[in-house]
């Protein structure tokens, strides 16, 4: 007796059905399953696992593309074979430089013994640091440092926007690379998108300039490397006597989002010179040869015929160590080194940054911090750029001001310059939110300045973006809306994953 095909037809769908269930319930757990074993802090992994049951096929899809830390083969390939290179230079080349433990503030003591354990980067004594907190005066001395070079221009930046002063200095590196310095410029293929995509690239290329893209993405690229993951430093170093660090990119804020809401963005940078300038060369050429596979030697003390020269002899007084981090240096360098800064604090803590979703360790350290009575002030800026963090970050506030931290909302622009002063006496600064993504996934720099004078003018600028601040109260703060409330508790269940 033959089977009607309407018969066949429900069948067969019924058994669709049943099969493509299976396998929707299958990967359902075992995605689950994987963010479990992989043991990360449990509030990622439950904001995790709640995307992922809330949105199933999204979250699942979020995941695989943004959940782990894929580098791709090539790029781990390179680690291993400069990681042993790179570790013998740190404990064979700067030894002459070297600061005494005994030499080093008891504030910056387990600061720099745990970044140097962690990553082998010492602190160096003999350095200058020289703080510069006008955007137009830093491009225009990076431009004349760049006039002046006769060796080489190395500069590494998240974003590359052209006009305004940005075109002086690219004109620049044009003309140094025809007299025959080596110039290297290596930029973040997310935050210089639009640079990629101009002509610029290829004039500098014409011109001798090396012009390469940090951490590129594409839909192939989805299969082998985590396509989130970002190049978040900023660091220019000009022949062997001075090098940048700090918070700018490269961009003139007159140009950069000049139509945006928040206003022009404002950020500061260090001039480095002594010894620390070595360690910084040393990073981009790590930084590089991961990039591009293409190798340049490590800068070393040369020797003459009386003996050692010095390449990179003192400048100063000032005490710094560079603190490199990112999923290379190990994924949680900079996030010990901040929860030290806030718990070495005797009696003040200055913080600035734009982009503030602590975690629980950070949150808690800060509220414990100004309930011993230490004087927390927490700069941030009025409007920001990210509507998720904006929103994340306030449901952060109520327990902090009910702790006696002190919230300021600077209202001058999109204060962008991440800085930390403890007890007046003792600097981080650099590229790094108080944020997951800077403490996890993005490949940062930080600068620790053990010293008080240094210290002093960072706190001075502080307290001038405190002038155009206003001061956030716990009664007030209450009073904003309902549904405010309500888009800040939500946006806070995924401020792991921002």
């Amino acid at each position: 007796m033959s089977v009607p095909f309407f018969d066949m037809t429900w069948q067969d769908s019924t058994l669709y059905v049943v099969l493509s269930a299976l396998l929707y319930f299958s990967l359902l757990l075992l995605t689950s399953l994987r963010v479990i074993i992989k043991r990360r802090p449990s509030g990622v992994s439950l904001a995790w696992l709640f995307l992922i049951y809330a949105l199933p096929l999204f979250g699942m899809v979020c995941y695989f593309i943004f959940g782990e830390l894929h580098l791709g083969k090539k790029r781990q390939k390179r680690r291993e074979q400069i990681g042993d290179i790179f570790q013998h230079w740190l404990k064979s080349e700067p030894v002459d430089n070297r600061q005494n433990k005994a030499d080093i503030s008891l504030c910056a003591r387990s600061m720099q013994a745990f970044v140097e354990s962690y990553t082998s980067m010492p602190m160096l004594k003999g350095n200058q640091h020289t703080l510069l907190s006008s955007t137009d005066q830093i491009l225009i001395e990076l431009t004349d440092k760049i006039n002046q070079a006769q060796k080489h221009c190395h500069l590494m930046f998240y974003i590359c926007n052209q006009g305004g002063l940005v075109d002086s200095l690219l004109a620049a590196l044009i003309r140094a690379a025809a007299r025959g310095v080596v110039c290297k410029l290596l930029l973040d293929s997310v935050g210089s998108h639009d640079f990629f995509t101009s002509s610029m690239p290829d004039t500098l290329r014409r011109a001798g300039v090396d012009v390469e893209e940090a951490l590129p993405v594409g839909a192939f690229r989805l299969l082998f490397q985590r396509q989130d993951l970002r190049m978040h430093r900023k660091l220019v170093c000009i022949d062997d006597n001075v090098a940048y660090t700090g918070s700018m990119n490269l961009a003139d804020p007159a140009y950069f989002k000049k139509d945006s809401r928040f206003g022009e963005w404002v950020d500061i940078m260090v001039r480095c010179e002594g010894p620390i300038v070595q360690l910084m060369q040393g990073l981009f050429i790590w930084d590089w040869y991961l990039e591009t596979s293409h190798k340049m030697d490590l800068p070393l003390s040369q020797t003459g015929l009386l003996g050692k020269i010095e390449r990179f002899p003192a400048a100063g007084t000032q005490n710094s160590q560079l603190i490199p981090s990112g999923p290379e240096f190990g994924k949680a360098s900079i996030h010990q080194v901040l929860l030290s800064a806030i718990y070495e604090a005797k009696y003040s803590l200055v913080l600035t940054t734009p982009y503030f979703v602590p975690d629980e360790s950070i949150l808690s350290a800060l509220e414990v911090a100004a309930l011993r009575g230490v004087d927390v002030k927490i700069i941030l800026p009025d409007k920001n750029d990210s509507f998720m963090v904006e929103y994340a970050s306030s449901a952060f506030f109520d327990e902090l001001l009910t702790a006696g931290v002190k919230i300021y909302k600077f209202r001058g622009g999109l204060l962008h310059s991440k800085s930390i002063v403890i007890d007046e006496k003792v600097s981080l600064l650099g590229t790094v939110n108080l944020d997951r993504r800077s403490f996890w996934l993005n490949f940062e720099m930080t600068m620790l300045i053990d010293n008080l004078e240094f210290s002093g003018q960072l706190l001075n600028t502080q307290m001038h973006y405190l002038l155009a601040s206003e001061q956030l109260l716990l009664a007030d703060w209450r009073k904003r809306s309902y549904f405010k409330k309500l888009l800040e508790s939500t946006l806070y269940l995924l401020s792991p994953l921002l």
